[in-house]
């Protein structure tokens, strides 16, 4: 007997993702144009990490319901999920041209055109999310993010300080916020944020924030702080333990 859409549905909301893959194997078994089907399949593909197959069914499902806002946006996290950030941008950007005042899928916009390595679009969305929502947190993080990829260390640095006052406590928007002053030669007060943001960032993001770090550490270390930039973990552990310093 074919499972009904709610009993996949619960499935799926328990995290079985394997038994809606053989529920939903069984639907389109019996009805090959179920739209819905080919949802639930992309969705707990995607949480299983199998991306190829995830953006096909997701494309089928946009295929077959072309009107149906949930799976472009579905296929839309897919490709992101993929590194397709262009692709992304472009769907995010078609939700967001069809319902002008939905700022999430223009912050989206934004935040995929700067994976996609295209700065200057990646401004132009943030800076229409911010015209939509000024008070929108996230729209001025997107816009901080996008302003100090193109330099411009002003306009970084006052949304960069929206950010982190509409987003307390967000990591994200003090990474910003200390880009904005690496930027705008505050290399001090930068250096000070990195070291705050590498004690409470997890592995992967403390990672990143350490090697800007140890960036910003060389060009003002003589000889020996060059030498102790020169070996990874030697600077992590001088820098973590707060041995190291920058002036201004």
């Amino acid at each position: 007997m074919t499972a009904t859409l709610d009993e996949i549905q619960a499935t799926f909301e328990r995290g079985d993702h394997e038994l809606v893959l053989e529920l939903t194997d069984g639907m389109l078994a019996d009805r090959p144009g179920d739209d819905a089907a080919h949802e639930f399949r992309a969705r707990s593909l995607l949480a299983l990490g199998r991306l190829d197959e995830a953006e096909r069914h997701a494309q089928d499902a946009v295929r077959l319901d072309p009107d149906e806002i949930r799976y472009r946006e579905l296929l839309a996290q897919v490709l992101s999920s993929e590194g397709a950030h262009r692709d992304a941008a472009a769907e995010f950007g078609r939700l967001a041209r069809n319902d002008p005042r939905q700022t999430t899928w223009t912050v989206a916009e934004a935040r995929e055109r700067l994976g996609a390595a295209q700065p200057g679009m990646s401004v132009e969305a943030a800076r229409r999310a911010v015209k939509l929502e000024p008070a929108n947190g996230q729209a001025q993080l997107a816009l901080a993010e996008a302003l100090v990829r193109t330099g411009d260390a002003r306009g970084a640095f006052q949304a960069a300080n929206q950010a982190v006052r509409l987003l307390p406590g967000s990591l994200e928007a003090r990474e910003a916020l200390a880009d904005a002053h690496w930027l705008a030669d505050d290399d001090a007060a930068a250096f000070t944020e990195f070291a705050a943001l590498a004690a409470e960032l997890p592995a992967a993001d403390r990672a990143r924030v350490v090697a800007k770090a140890r960036t910003l550490y060389r060009q003002h270390a003589g000889a020996a702080g060059r030498a102790v930039a020169a070996v990874g973990p030697v600077f992590e552990l001088a820098f973590r333990r707060g041995w190291l310093h920058v002036g201004r």
